[in-house]
């Protein structure tokens, strides 16, 4: 809900402060999951996977990457464009990068669990749990937010 007599000044600044808030976490949670991907050729059982694990791994890397730069691309703008009255572009541009930021999490998430549930237990249930987590990291954020949107009059 917007607030009554907001000038589309404070609107812009307000936008900014709610892109910030979930830059914080978005930001962190792809690090974590970059991360984490990355130590996994350092264990001893990573000489296992078979080749196509191997390639489900190196596109999940690619794909959380992906994620980690584009949830950080919003503070490099802002960095770029600091004082230089650019303020609603980089509210524009960051809000087009998060949702971006977001698609690739969502696919990181389900290949993650994709390929964690076919290293340990097999393709079948990696299919239907990497398919279940991207479907219902889906269904949250994108279709549940449709309908708790208020009707425009």
């Amino acid at each position: 809900m917007v607030p009554q007599g907001e000038s589309e000044s404070e609107r812009i600044e307000r936008n900014w402060d709610e892109i910030l808030q979930e830059l914080r976490v978005t930001q962190t949670g792809t690090q974590i999951l970059l991360g984490f991907l990355l130590t996994i050729p350092f264990q001893a059982a990573f000489g296992e996977l078979e080749g196509a694990q191997i390639g489900v791994y190196l596109t999940l890397v690619i794909v959380a990457a992906l994620a980690t730069i584009l949830a950080l691309s919003p503070v490099a703008l802002h960095r770029a464009l600091f004082r230089r009255g650019a303020k609603p572009q980089l509210v524009l541009a960051a809000n087009l990068l998060m949702r971006l930021a977001l698609a690739a999490i969502a696919l990181a998430l389900g290949g993650t669990v994709f390929l964690i549930f076919d290293v340990v237990i097999g393709h079948t249930a990696a299919f239907v749990a990497g398919g279940a987590t991207l479907a219902l990291t889906l269904t949250i954020w994108a279709v549940l937010p449709s309908f708790l949107r208020e009707p425009h009059d």
